[in-house]
């Protein structure tokens, strides 16, 4: 016993001896130089222990986060953009570096991106999805129309692969499908990093920003006249009204001549909440009504709230309201610039897997609710040096149902632009143990548009690049890698659309009535598609196939 009390103090003693010299080699480092080009350049090593950063200049600091800093060969290289310091002194700080690192011996600057060659060629970078050049990206924000182009900003860190250090990225487009990387939009400062929000365009043509300081936990204004260049007030516009509250959508409500916010808002017992705020300025906000969501686990109108107005189809004089949290449960009511009143609640607006805090353009130029959500793909792998992206842009529309007003959600017309090569093989019957109508279609990007009658099939199966979009009849259900979702025929039919990229497919049904979709890497050596039925013959009415373009490119 005293033998092995004596192994256990040695072990103290030897654990505690190795922390202390491990300790001992760190230090706080801190370095000088002058800005001079346009970008300081930071090294990247996935999965390195954290270092917290910090850039002073002529003694304000500016700039801090934290970062997985390399020691040695970097992965990949974040770039900081200091163009605006040119000629002043600078002081770059770390909390804790190796005493014999050269990581900043010396510091770098350039003036060109290093690493353009290789962007949006990647393994796992998804081609016809946004996603940054480099880091971490999650929700969509102040998404926008202003001045000819689509504005879509998004909360980003461009330090690292994962969640934190919050900023607003910034990316536009002319046409929804291609976009062009900006510089950072909104930085971190002294309300805390950039949570997430909402944009409008006031009677003046400036672009107005509003987003959550994640340490005041206070809503914050930014404005540009250019899209380019941002400002911020000094103050929030709204103060912390409870424990947790974030996420800010803004429109104009023409009947009242004021603005509307929506901001969600945790209670007491954690109740869920949208509480609504009027302003006649985007300055001065007053509350005027909440409407209470689920509470804890049961997310329903929980943060990210998107709020609209939508024409009902094939009555264009009438219209309702939309209110939407992160998980795209939305209700559907009348609001009168004060209330909101729900008349049909807890409707699901997606039923796939990783599609989140999903918001619609605002100043659209052609009247039409567009849409974009983060997709959480799987890219954190294999030395990546982004991780994340965004679904492809839909359409909203609010029909008349059989079980009642419905939203459904179809891509934009603009995706056309992507197709190439097109396969239509028209109507026939799909017997069971028929040959591969798809067999000679080998492709990586891939549009499929088709409509079926199961007749006597109990399955029909869509085989996407080895992965099996599965319609059971008799259950009248879809599933994709254990996700499944309810999709009812309609008239003995079931129309599918299936857009298929590196990071997964994203599913539509029964008119846009079901959007289905799901992260999954697809296997990169696998090119084919097939189609099969089982159990019986089904009629396939119209099959349409279409090598897509990358975006990229």
């Amino acid at each position: 016993m005293k033998a092995l009390l004596s192994v256990f103090v040695l072990c103290i003693l030897f654990t505690s001896a190795a922390a202390q010299e491990n300790a001992e080699k760190l230090q706080r480092f801190n370095t000088f130089f002058t800005g001079e080009k346009h970008w300081l350049v930071l090294p990247v090593k996935n999965g390195a222990p954290k270092r917290n950063i910090e850039l002073w200049v002529e003694g304000e600091l500016e700039r801090w986060f934290d970062m997985e800093l390399a020691a040695g060969e970097p992965d990949w290289y974040a770039y900081l953009d200091i163009s605006g310091w040119k000629g002043k002194f600078m002081e770059l700080r770390v909390d804790q570096l190796d005493v014999d690192s050269k990581v900043f011996s010396p510091v770098k600057q350039v003036d060109e991106d290093k690493n353009a060659g290789v962007l949006y060629q990647e393994k796992l970078r998804g081609q016809f999805h946004f996603s940054p050049a480099r880091g971490w990206n999650n929700d969509p924000n102040g998404l926008v129309y202003y001045k000819g182009e689509y504005h879509l900003f998004f909360q980003h860190n461009p330090y690292g692969r994962g969640w934190g250090n919050m900023h607003w990225g910034h990316a536009v487009s002319k046409d929804l499908v291609h976009w062009k990387e900006l510089d950072i939009a909104l930085y971190p400062d002294k309300f805390g990093p950039m949570f997430s929000g909402g944009a409008v365009v006031d009677e003046n043509n400036t672009m107005v920003l509003f987003f959550t300081g994640a340490r005041s936990w206070g809503q914050g204004m930014a404005w540009s006249t250019d899209g380019r260049n941002f400002r911020k007030l000094d103050h929030t516009v709204v103060h912390r009204i409870s424990r947790d509250n974030r996420d800010p959508k803004v429109i104009w409500h023409e009947p009242t001549g004021k603005w509307t916010m929506v901001l969600y808002v945790e209670r007491d017992g954690g109740q869920h909440t949208m509480q609504f705020l009027t302003s006649p300025d985007l300055k001065n906000w007053t509350q005027s009504s909440m409407v209470k969501g689920g509470i804890g686990d049961d997310r329903y109108l929980f943060e990210c709230p998107e709020f609209f107005e939508i024409p009902i189809e094939g009555s264009p004089d009438e219209t309702k309201w939309i209110l939407t949290g992160a998980d795209s449960q939305y209700a559907i009511g009348t609001f009168d610039g004060k209330t909101f009143r729900p008349e049909t609640e807890r409707l699901n607006g997606q039923l796939g897997r990783g599609f989140y805090a999903a918001q619609t353009f605002s100043n659209e130029p052609q009247g039409r609710r567009i849409e974009i959500g983060w997709w959480r793909t799987h890219t954190d792998k294999e030395g990546m040096s982004f991780n994340q992206s965004m679904s492809i842009p839909m359409e909203l529309k609010l029909e008349k149902r059989p079980e009642g007003l419905r939203l459904t959600r179809t891509p934009v017309k603009e995706l056309e632009s992507l197709r190439g090569a097109s396969h239509h093989l028209g109507k026939f019957r799909l017997k069971e143990g028929a040959s591969n109508p798809l067999s000679a279609i080998n492709t990586e990007l891939a549009e499929i548009r088709m409509e079926f009658e199961p007749g006597a099939a109990s399955e029909i199966i869509l085989n996407v690049r080895g992965l099996p979009v599965l319609y059971n009849v008799e259950k009248e259900e879809l599933s994709i890698d254990g996700v499944r979702a309810p999709v009812p025929l309609q008239n003995g039919k079931l129309d599918l659309i299936v857009y298929a990229d590196r990071t997964g497919l994203e599913v539509f049904a029964a008119g846009g009535l079901v959007f289905m979709p799901v992260d999954f890497n697809l296997d990169p050596e696998n090119r084919s598609l097939s189609l099969l039925s089982k159990g019986g013959a089904a009629k396939v009415n119209r099959l349409d196939v279409y090598e897509l373009k990358s975006i990229w490119k």
